[in-house]
């Protein structure tokens, strides 16, 4: 998953650190150092009010990205948080008797939000879908033991089956995981990828290749050689008579006279076993 975006944003934000011996800001100086902002917003005030709050930035940043599937990096989380934070200093009211810990989570949050969303190819309707169909599945998965029919998925939604097979198509290509997700091995070996154990559908199954070759002999037995490769090139290659004909030097008409006298002689030969 790509780099939360908002990470990038142009800002202002430069954190100094106090030198050792100055005092730890108390409840009487952060009063101050408030009144001070609203009155004079600099750059230099506000930071200081961002270097003491980034404590509720990374306690909401952590508990999210638990939440979260992986791919989605707790740096990333906190840098769009601390957006949200300064976001949420500008807007923060002191008239209204609210204290300032009360009122910025929610701003932390939403812009946490805001930026997964802004990522998410999904759309939301699509995404709200797809979580209501994997809570119903793991409800039934808990309460029967097994994985649940169609069936059951539909009666426990309360939808039609149809209705049912037309929300797993909208919902697949909500579920993704990343080529480079490692799988960690505790007996030292080497970290393992998701791409390494991916299977590769469009190589032939060794197993299968073994088979289709006994297949062949066993059909091809007692035939001469160009019987034996009109049969390999048209169940095999999958080539028309014209092609074979072609390939082989003959006309289309012989080589449907011999596929035909091919496939009796075989029937044939099985019926007498």
């Amino acid at each position: 998953m790509p780099k939360l975006q908002s990470a990038t944003k142009s800002t202002s934000l430069h954190i100094t650190h106090r030198p050792a011996n100055s005092e730890p800001v108390g409840v009487d100086e952060i009063d101050q150092l408030w009144v001070l902002y609203k009155k004079n917003p600099t750059d230099q005030l506000r930071n200081r009010l961002v270097e003491r709050y980034m404590p509720l930035v990374r306690n909401q940043a952590e508990r999210f990205w638990a939440k979260l599937p992986e791919g989605i990096e707790l740096d990333d989380l906190i840098s769009v948080g601390t957006v949200g934070l300064m976001d949420a200093i500008a807007a923060y009211d002191l008239s209204r008797g609210i204290r300032f810990e009360a009122f910025c989570p929610t701003r932390i949050h939403g812009a946490m939000v805001d930026e997964l969303r802004s990522m998410d190819w999904v759309p939301r309707p699509i995404r709200s879908k797809a979580t209501k169909l994997n809570e119903a599945c793991k409800t039934l998965e808990m309460r029967l033991g097994r994985k649940p029919h169609d069936q059951e998925v539909a009666d426990y939604l309360e939808i039609p089956a149809e209705e049912l097979h037309q929300l797993y198509a909208e919902t697949h290509r909500v579920n993704i995981t990343s080529l480079d997700k490692t799988w960690s091995e505790n007996d030292g070996s080497k970290d393992i990828r998701e791409v390494d154990i991916l299977p590769d559908h469009r190589s032939e199954d060794p197993t299968e290749r073994l088979a289709k070759i006994d297949l062949i002999r066993a059909f091809t037995k007692g035939l001469t050689k160009t019987e034996r490769l009109i049969v390999i090139l048209y169940y095999y290659e999958e080539m028309t008579m014209r092609e074979i004909g072609a390939a082989l030097a003959l006309s289309e008409s012989r080589v449907s006279q011999m596929h035909s006298a091919i496939v009796e002689r075989i029937k044939k030969m099985y019926q007498d076993q």
